[in-house]
């Protein structure tokens, strides 16, 4: 994977030490997602499915698997 721009969570605060969501872009329309405890695990996922995946978040769609 070429060398990538990686951009915390705002939600992360200062704490430099703990588990952080990061967010890099990639080539042909792709997001990349990483923990920042385990960065070598990369989850891809296109732009359409990202939104609909945070717009399902943020409705509480997804609160049943917590």
């Amino acid at each position: 994977m070429p060398e990538l721009r990686w951009q915390k969570s705002s939600f992360s605060g200062s704490n430099a030490g703990g588990s952080c969501v990061e967010l890099a872009t990639g080539a042909a329309g792709l997001r990349h997602l990483r923990e920042s405890d385990d960065p070598e695990s990369v989850l891809d996922i296109d732009v359409a499915k990202l939104g609909s995946f945070l717009l399902a978040v943020k409705a509480g769609e997804l609160d049943h698997f917590s």
